[in-house]
């Protein structure tokens, strides 16, 4: 007869001797109701009783284990009872239903895993969305089978890319990150150290270069074919182009290693298998290193056209550029094949901190995806704007840079006049001289259009700040001089320049984005400022990748530059927009950028505006905008906060 009546019973009092917990944790725990835990406590009371020990309640803090009969408690079989780790959270079960229904050779009831986790069929139900979703990115379906249950199939290799991908996360995600200290059911057998040893001892002998995550992403991968052969999952044929002689000697000298945990030798194929795992993780040294792929070559061309023609940036001329962009495409086009997912560790920096970089990478990788039969994950994204994004920035002063405008103010002769333009221009190049004009000019003026005004009279300050010089500045007045020209006016002007009262809107009740992109559209078209090409890209480039940007913050745009003029329409939604459904994030502060191939140069600088808005976390202050002259005012004075 068991000790406990029921199992439930056996992970209760595991949990209770472990720590003192509070009835709504346990109830949460085990998904059943306080007055269930109360009524489990009391079933368990009846059993330990006979063993010289209760469970209590202190008031305040919860149910803990009393013991007061030391003896008698230690006859008690607990070994025997030791819960099994329970997935808890939608993200935990998750995991775990993915590694369930990957291993499984037979069909699984949701009811039976319900039944073991103490949960509700229609909480499986609901975690089984997010599951057919990850399924789906790697070609495997989950077919139901009637009176039997539910059973995955796909091909061994995307079975295998899951697997690995899931251990790999959970791995990636704990904080003291140690292969001797992560734990899994399905590799209990499995040494992970031991499989490192022999990685590592093979790609220092064969000078085979890998990063950190990449040698451990590789020792998940061998572990999980080991957990597949010794299944009865061999792989015994498999595609694959020619590989590298180095990658191949190295493949056969890891696979002997294997021997150790299977007993036997593996397949030619799964040695082949293993070879492109390494290839697809190795830092090559140039294009000869990893597995040819024919058309990155092609591919390369393409993009820098896309981007020169869209953008009016030319990078086709930048060999660096095309040499390193077509030994990353041949590599990233090797592990898109084969699902060989890499993380990016980067790459919310990258969207976060580099949007038009990686805005034109997604722009151009879009427009040739029909030319490619794999689909591109965000991470291999970050990793291609990160080359596109140097490449501007080694050819281009990416972004728009206002130069301070003066204007100049005397009643001295044009000798007197060209010798301080002179002494100015010498002093601070990046001034600009826009206008030269004599006293009664300027007296004549309503308001003074440029950023500041140096003069030899003396003047009433109209609109502008006002630095006084002799014919010979001083020293003193240069200083003056200078602090004015060192102020970055260019995020201000954007904000004046693209940014008006008739683009502003209050979001207060709820909405959809697709909604809000329809009005917004129908109303820019009507304005002018775009076309009905506009909105169809604008829901494109958004399906592809959410660009949600950070702090609630989102920039919705078209692929390319469509629009006729450019304006920003700011959006403020105080109760939040929903804006990635899969993520379950919202949007409080959106951008909608209208950006037209006229004015490129000058609007790229909306990016650096709204990276500013992101480290400054200004989405708080903005929020509190009733109107926008509210809106100019705290977005300058966050402006003026980075400065």
């Amino acid at each position: 007869m068991a000790l406990f009546p029921y199992q439930r019973l056996a992970y209760l009092f595991n949990a209770i001797q472990s720590e003192t917990l509070p009835q709504e944790e346990l109830a949460k725990r085990f998904d059943v109701s306080t007055r269930t835990i109360r009524t489990d406590v009391t079933a368990l009371n009846d059993v330990l009783i006979s063993y010289g020990a209760n469970i209590v309640y202190d008031r305040g803090l919860g149910y803990r284990l009393k013991i007061t009969d030391s003896q008698s408690f230690a006859t008690l079989p607990m070994q025997k009872y030791q819960s099994k780790s329970i997935p808890r959270t939608a993200k935990e079960r998750v995991d775990a239903l993915l590694l369930k229904f990957l291993m499984a050779s037979l069909p699984i009831k949701l009811d039976d895993i319900a039944e073991e986790w103490f949960v509700s069929r229609g909480t499986l139900q609901h975690d089984m969305t997010a599951v057919r979703e990850q399924l789906t990115k790697y070609q495997l379906t989950l077919d139901t089978i009637p009176r039997q249950g539910i059973k995955l199939s796909g091909v061994e290799q995307a079975i295998r890319a899951c697997i690995t991908d899931v251990l790999w996360q959970q791995f990636s995600t704990e904080p003291e990150r140690s292969l001797n200290s992560f734990k899994q059911d399905i590799l209990t057998n499995i040494d992970l150290t031991y499989i490192g040893k022999i990685l590592q001892n093979s790609v220092n002998r064969f000078d085979i270069r890998l990063t950190n995550e990449g040698r451990q992403y590789l020792i998940f991968n061998g572990a999980v074919s080991i957990l597949r052969i010794t299944r009865g999952h061999e792989i015994v044929n498999f595609d694959v182009e020619d590989i590298d002689s180095v990658i191949k000697s190295a493949a056969s000298e890891i696979s002997k290693g294997f021997v150790y945990f299977l007993g036997s030798e593996i397949s030619s194929a799964e040695e082949e298998y293993l070879g492109v795992q390494i290839s697809a993780q190795r830092i090559p040294y140039n294009q000869g290193s990893v597995v040819a792929e024919s058309n990155s070559d092609e591919l390369v061309d393409y993009i820098l056209s896309y981007i020169n023609d869209s953008y009016n940036y030319d990078l086709r001329g930048d060999v660096k550029l095309k040499t390193d962009l077509s030994t990353h495409l041949a590599a990233m086009l090797t592990r898109v094949r084969y699902q060989i997912n890499t993380k990016n560790p980067l790459l919310s920096d990258i969207k976060q901190y580099y949007p038009f970089a990686y805005d034109v990478t997604l722009s151009a990788m879009a427009n040739v995806e029909d030319k490619l039969p794999y689909t591109i994950s965000e991470d291999e994204l970050g990793y291609l704007a990160v080359h596109i994004g140097v490449g501007l920035e080694r050819n281009y002063n990416v972004g728009y840079t206002r130069h301070p405008h003066v204007l100049v103010v005397t009643d001295s002769g044009n000798s007197t006049i060209r010798m301080i333009e002179a002494k100015i221009v010498r002093e601070f190049p990046q001034l600009k001289l826009h206008r030269v004009i004599a006293l009664h000019e300027y007296e004549e003026l309503d308001s003074v259009e440029e950023d500041f005004v140096i003069t030899t009279v003396r003047l009433t300050e109209k609109n502008k700040p006002i630095v006084k010089i002799a014919p010979f500045p001083t020293p003193y007045q240069l200083e003056q001089v200078g602090r004015l020209a060192m102020v970055d006016r260019t995020k201000p002007y954007i904000l004046e320049r693209f940014f008006d009262e008739r683009h502003f809107m209050i979001v207060k009740g709820k909405m959809t984005q697709e909604t809000l992109f329809k009005r917004v559209c129908k109303k820019l078209e009507a304005d002018g400022y775009i076309t009905k090409d506009f909105y169809p890209s604008l829901v494109e480039r958004e399906s592809i990748v959410s660009t949600l940007l950070g702090e609630g913050i989102a920039l919705p745009h078209s692929l390319g530059l469509l629009a006729n003029k450019t304006v920003v329409v700011t959006i403020l939604a105080p109760n939040g927009i929903e804006w990635n459904k899969e993520k379950k994030e919202t949007a409080n502060v959106i951008f909608l950028l209208a950006i037209s191939k006229a004015e490129y140069e000058e609007a790229m600088a909306i990016y650096d505006l709204f990276v500013t808005f992101v480290r400054e976390k200004a989405t708080k202050r903005l929020l509190n905008s009733k109107s926008f002259n509210d809106f100019q005012v705290i977005a300058k004075d966050s402006l003026g906060r980075s400065a």
